[in-house]
């Protein structure tokens, strides 16, 4: 009766569009993919929504995945969270989980949403499979770790203001969140001058470009709060150790990224049991979006081997433990 009735509520998959929380909060959802595949939850980053960049639906079908994103509180067509911290995701991951009949799945999270992934190995052990953190930040207390080394002058200037003095952070924010969803190739050309040349390259593809803007665009259409409340939990304590994380987790990160410094993943990794690091020589930022299908790939991998051969996967990827050395 049991697999009966989860079959039944994961054909939800392909009509589900909300879930409601225990609190009563709305959290706008998107499946896309086989309804009936192996599940994976994708975080999107900040700016972000669940429209963000992710393969086509139909090249998910046929590799049998089905993805799950949705909103964050505040962004898109999710109720704010007032005051939340990184951890306070497992609650809302869990209730999408639930509604879908979902036991075990496993989580993928880029930029702001990667924090977030790890949040959800640690608080929901017994459900996450996997976990990957792309391009991710570490927590803002990290031991240790100069925290602002090799970023941009613009995340500097966004993160530092966002924990020092956060009434001035929410007023400069309000209307440039404004103006991005007036125009949502603002926030590119603005990204642009602390851009690689390879990064440029990748969100000037039309497909990758348009999916962003709409991704943008859907994230700032209600209000900026979502982008608010993520820089305050980034720049906060996150309510979680990551050491504690017991399932297989990856770490992709772009040697070149000055948004998220690639030390904040070297960090994570040497403080992650069963962690894999993989640092791209050439590829910074944006770079995560084009890795994406062969993370999901590792993602929903039931081998035993939990550390697949990623030279083959990635060119010029060097897969690294904590201690630097290469992959086992």
């Amino acid at each position: 009766m049991g697999r009966e009735r989860g079959t039944i509520v994961r054909d939800l998959a392909s009509t589900l569009d909300h879930v409601r929380t225990a609190d009563g909060r709305r959290l706008r959802v998107e499946c896309s993919g086989d309804p009936r595949g192996r599940p994976v939850f994708l975080l999107h980053g900040m700016p972000g929504s669940r429209v963000g960049p992710r393969p086509r639906p139909m090249y998910l079908y046929q590799r049998g995945v089905l993805l799950i994103s949705y909103d964050r509180p505040g962004y898109g067509g999710s109720d704010r969270r007032p005051g939340r911290r990184v951890v306070d995701v497992v609650q809302d991951v869990a209730a999408v989980a639930d509604a879908l009949g979902m036991e075990r799945f496993a989580v993928v999270g880029r930029s702001g949403g990667a924090p977030h992934a790890l949040a959800c190995a640690a608080g929901l052990p017994d459900r996450v499979t996997r976990a990957a953190a792309l391009v991710a930040l570490a927590p803002r207390d990290a031991e240790g770790l100069d925290w602002f080394a090799g970023m941009a002058p613009s995340n500097i200037d966004e993160f530092s203001t966002a924990a020092a003095a956060p009434e001035q952070f929410e007023a400069r924010l309000i209307p440039r969140s404004d103006s991005i969803r007036a125009d949502p190739a603002r926030l590119l050309e603005e990204l642009r001058k602390e851009m690689t040349e390879d990064d440029w390259k990748i969100v000037s593809d039309s497909g990758v470009r348009s999916m962003l803007l709409r991704n943008y665009w859907e994230a700032l259409r209600t209000s900026p709060y979502g982008w608010i409340d993520d820089a305050f939990a980034l720049t906060e304590p996150w309510g979680f150790d990551p050491a504690c994380i017991q399932a297989p987790v990856l770490l992709w990160h772009g040697a070149r990224d000055a948004f998220s410094p690639p030390s904040h993943s070297s960090w994570l990794a040497e403080r992650i049991p069963r962690a894999t690091s993989v640092i791209e020589p050439s590829a910074a930022h944006f770079a995560a979006l084009r890795v994406l299908p062969e993370v999901l790939r590792w993602a929903l991998d039931t081998s035993a081997d939990e550390e697949p051969p990623f030279r083959r996967e990635w060119s010029g990827g060097v897969p690294q433990t904590a201690s630097g050395s290469r992959s086992r």
